[in-house]
């Protein structure tokens, strides 16, 4: 199992740039693959971006995203992170970091999840 862990959240003005971290514990966490989704209040949570065990793959949600967002992982701390640019009022939500042994599987229905951090953005 993996136990995983999000800091970095806050509120900030829409412009503004946050990097949210995913702390990872138990096994290797080089086992696995990384997702990061994000869920606003009375909406459903969705898919952000996504990372391989390695680091060499990554995914986004396009039509989320749009060349603002960066994940990337440091396999020496155990740590996956979401930079995030250029925020906008509409990436207001709680965003979690999830895992599982697939990129494929940690970007759609990842069986391990974190408690979420909040993301405020202020117009």
């Amino acid at each position: 199992q993996v136990q995983l862990v999000e800091s970095g959240g806050g509120l900030v003005q829409a412009g503004d740039s946050l990097r949210l971290s995913c702390a990872a514990s138990g096994r290797s966490f080089r086992d696995y693959a990384t997702g990061w989704f994000r869920q606003a209040p009375g909406k459903a949570r969705l898919f952000v971006a996504g990372i391989s065990g390695s680091g060499s793959i990554k995914r986004y949600a396009d039509a989320v995203v749009r060349g603002r967002f960066t994940i990337s992982r440091d396999t020496t701390n155990n740590t996956v992170y979401l930079q995030m640019n250029r925020l906008e009022p509409a990436d207001t939500a709680v965003y979690y970091c999830a895992a599982d042994g697939t990129l494929s599987k940690a970007t759609t229905s990842p069986d391990y999840w974190g408690q979420g951090t909040q993301v405020t953005v202020s117009s």
